[in-house]
């Protein structure tokens, strides 16, 4: 029987070494990315779930590749090896599918970055899937068994989500879980010039409620009460009814987090409704108090008006992650002061701060592009969120990268993180749902 093994790249990285050093010690920030490396790479998960019945597969998470992880790809025996990689992490994802190839096996790269990049990808994969991988998985693992893979599958035509298939939470193994990853939408009708997760894959599309409510059965059924993470950009920007999919949250004990906008605190019903299916947190795009960026839409509104939400958001007894951007056009050292003073003076249960990525694929990346300002030494493996990559205006990089530190540094304290663990678990003792969690 033919076999593929899917391989995603994992964790957090930063490049420069006094960040990284930093990073290191702050609780509040090693908690974030804590959390993020747990995550499940739902997309290979995905694909698996449309492998014709005579295929077998193996799922080997790994941080990066080394002797111990190629040893046991190999030890497989795939007839292909499935590799998902984000831009910090590509290069990484290059080396490894030259060894594998140098061994004798076959690789394919699939995601935002391959589907940006794909003419450099196919230097070093046999195959890549540039955009959506549903639609064409299935030709792949045909054309891999009939030995005749092509360097470049892609399909024109958005893939319909009501087609989408169950992913295999079963090749996570028996070892529980800290945290299970679902997809309720693909992309955002807002249109971020920083975003490329909302326009690469194709237009805004919903999953509907019914697909939901099956996924949640197959993660019930190995983890009962599971913590969810929905792999969305903006949950509740579109206009379905997820009433059954929040029915079937509530009914199973789930308690979720997802990413939203500030505009869901004017709803008022929704948030009850969404609190009382087990949501405990939203991370929120706030950005950035002084810069707007090109794309944001609706979502653009004076702070006033954003706290307010913000309140309303955390009087329902959920808990707001505020994310902020630093490093935009104009950004200047006395803005990340400000920046720094607003957060550990605001009311947010949580904080997510990065510095400013021009991705490829985004509008941001051709802008940059155009004014000849990315820094041509700083190749993909620095695009971690963490690093500067292009040259900032008025700063120069060595301000911007000092400035930062600094706010992270002022941020991500034990005593502001203290303050903010305090406030969530306030938070969350004004649902009674949820009281139970908080202490």
């Amino acid at each position: 029987m033919p076999h593929v093994t899917y391989v995603p790249l994992t964790g957090a990285r930063v490049r420069e070494e006094a960040m990284r050093e930093l990073g290191m010690t702050l609780p509040g920030l090693q908690a974030r990315a804590g959390a993020v490396g747990q995550l499940p790479a739902l997309g290979l998960l995905t694909l698996a779930g449309l492998q014709p019945p005579h295929w077998t597969c193996s799922y080997r998470e790994t941080p990066t590749y080394d002797h111990e992880a190629i040893q046991a790809i190999c030890n497989d025996r795939p007839d292909l090896v499935a590799v998902s990689a984000l831009t910090a992490s590509v290069e990484e994802a290059y080396r490894l599918s030259h060894r594998l190839r140098s061994a004798g096996l076959r690789t394919v790269l699939g995601g935002l970055h391959a589907t940006a990049c794909t003419a450099e990808a196919t230097a070093h994969f046999n195959a890549v899937v540039a955009g959506e991988g549903e639609p064409v998985w299935p030709t792949v693992l045909a054309d891999a068994e009939a030995n005749n893979l092509q360097p470049i599958y892609r399909e024109r035509r958005p893939f319909a989500l009501v087609r989408a298939p169950v992913p295999r939470f079963d090749l996570l193994g028996v070892a529980p879980r800290p945290r299970f990853t679902l997809q309720t939408q693909r992309g955002c009708p807002l249109a971020c010039d920083f975003c490329g997760a909302s326009r690469l894959l194709g237009g805004f599309r919903e999953k509907p409620a019914a697909n939901l409510v099956q996924e949640l059965g197959d993660v019930t059924r190995i983890a009962p009460r599971p913590l969810l993470e929905f792999a969305d950009d903006n949950t509740f920007a579109g206009k379905r009814d997820l009433t059954p999919f929040l029915d079937a949250l509530a009914e199973c004990g789930a308690r979720w987090f997802t990413e939203t906008d500030w505009r869901l605190g004017e709803d008022g019903a929704r948030l009850r409704g969404i609190a009382a299916a087990g949501c405990v947190q939203v991370l929120v795009g706030l950005e950035s108090l002084d810069q707007r960026h090109a794309g944001m839409g609706s979502k653009q509104a004076d702070w006033p008006r954003t706290l307010d939400a913000i309140h309303a958001i955390q009087e329902a007894g959920i808990a707001v992650i505020g994310c902020f951007i630093a490093g935009c056009d104009g950004e200047t050292l006395a803005s990340l002061d400000r920046t720094a003073g607003f957060i550990l003076a605001s009311p947010l249960a949580d904080v997510q701060i990065t510095l400013q990525t021009p991705f490829p694929g985004t509008a941001l990346h051709e802008r940059l592009r155009r004014q000849h300002r990315l820094l041509p030494t700083r190749g993909w493996s620095h695009y971690t969120l963490f690093d500067v990559t292009y040259q900032p205006a008025p700063l120069s990089v060595v301000e911007l990268e000092k400035g930062f530190r600094e706010l992270v540094g002022a941020v991500f304290a034990t005593e502001p993180t203290r303050r903010r663990q305090r406030l969530r678990r306030n938070i969350w003792a004004n649902n009674p749902r949820l009281r139970p969690w908080a202490s």
